[in-house]
């Protein structure tokens, strides 16, 4: 799999935010995207998952996902800096709003849910949840249809080792089971 990003540009009002980024990256592989808080990270990653109207291509072997919505929805999933979580509802309940029951239960023996950590706290609720354990469920929402594309958008800010050593187990899995990661941070040692 081949993901080209090309000459992506993006308009608030008339301050140009994102000026003509390009880059690619190849299956299996991760690429970090390294900037300072307001440099346009975020922002290009909603343009690329369809949040923002902007030009360019984001293509993935020649077939455009800006334009091809479906085959977006299918290949990337995307988490963004603040966890979209329903605060009101527990864990689990947050899970089964993209997995059925059997799902979560074979993915906590053995699969991603078990590898995040998430069976410590599936029956708490979200708005009890410290940040990383947000962030955690947060990836396995996103997870769900094992996409192959993941946007990872400040994924360890401000998180215990734990929590990081977590999230950086699952991405070494998702890469090597032929994943393709983009990962935006402002911290040079992530």
């Amino acid at each position: 799999m081949n993901i080209q990003i090309k000459n992506v540009i993006k308009f608030f009002g008339k301050k140009e935010v994102l000026k003509g980024i390009s880059f690619s990256v190849t299956e299996g592989k991760c690429i970090g995207i390294l900037g300072e808080n307001g440099s346009g990270k975020s922002t290009l990653f909603g343009v690329l998952t369809g949040l923002y109207k902007g030009q360019g291509e984001f293509s993935v072997d020649g077939v455009d996902l800006i334009k091809n919505h479906r085959l977006r929805r299918k290949l990337v999933g995307f988490v963004p800096q603040d966890p979209p979580l329903i605060e009101e509802l527990s864990a689990y309940d947050n899970l089964r709003l993209w997995y059925s029951k059997a799902e979560i239960e074979a993915q906590l023996k053995n699969g991603n849910l078990a590898m995040l950590g998430i069976g410590d706290f599936l029956k708490t609720r979200v708005s009890k949840l410290s940040g990383g354990m947000k962030k955690r469920l947060a990836i396995a929402c996103s997870i769900s249809y094992d996409p192959k594309i993941l946007l990872l958008d400040e994924p360890c800010t401000a998180l215990d080792i734990i929590c990081k050593e977590s999230i950086y187990s699952y991405i070494s899995s998702h890469l090597k089971n032929g994943g393709t990661v983009i990962l935006a941070s402002h911290d040079v040692y992530e």
